[in-house]
């Protein structure tokens, strides 16, 4: 019983050091060799993984939000601002908000889509408030920029839906059209390997280098 009883302990102590052996080297592989990626790609404007409210950006002179460009709606249009500004239309996941009536009790925001179908008295009138804010900025919206994405923090968009904000950026910034068309295509990032996923424009760093021609 004895032999038993210390076959079990050594065996429980030797999984323990194993466990936390494994969990220290990850962290200093990757702290040694993706430091950047493994902290959370922070930058001084926040994370590239995360979507940001772009919408508010500074913009002396001009509308919110039209010296840089902008993400998916999830935090603009009717999503941004308030818990539920829209019936159904879920909370703004980008930013804590305060509960109706109750000024001192957060509320977080949440992750994850909008479940409204395609029938949805809801979805529709958002769609349409969504292109009237693109529209009144003078952009003429793809898809993407009037539909919000699944997980309500997504940090991309496609090449499209930066070129077709280009009218409202360069109208802003006194940037050309073709210094803005060639950001833009610098930014957009390939397929990973090749042929997997789609290519795409990281918001945050599209506007960081925006912010360098600028200066």
């Amino acid at each position: 019983m004895l032999v038993h009883l210390r076959r079990s302990v050594v065996l429980v102590v030797a999984a323990l050091v194993l466990t936390f052996a494994f969990a220290f080297l990850g962290t200093g592989v990757s702290q040694l060799l993706f430091k950047h990626q493994a902290d959370g790609s922070i930058t001084s404007n926040g994370s590239s993984l995360i979507g940001q409210n772009w919408s508010q950006a500074p913009c002396p002179g001009h509308r919110n939000g039209t010296c840089v460009f902008q993400g998916r709606p999830d935090a603009v249009g009717p999503y941004a601002g308030s818990l539920k500004p829209v019936a159904g239309g879920g909370d703004n996941p980008l930013q804590t908000n305060n509960i109706p009536g109750k000024p001192s009790v957060l509320n977080s925001g949440e992750s994850g889509a909008t479940n409204l179908g395609p029938r949805s008295k809801t979805l529709k009138e958002n769609t349409q408030a969504l292109d009237a804010y693109w529209k009144a900025r003078g952009v003429n919206p793809t898809p993407d920029l009037v539909t919000t994405s699944g997980s309500g923090y997504d940090p991309d968009i496609s090449q499209q839906d930066a070129l077709v904000q280009i009218p409202m950026v360069s109208r802003a910034t006194g940037l050309s059209a073709s210094v803005l068309r060639h950001l833009v295509i610098s930014q957009t990032q390939g397929t990973q390997l090749g042929f997997l996923g789609t290519s795409y424009i990281d918001v945050l760093q599209l506007n960081e280098a925006l912010a360098k021609l600028k200066t």
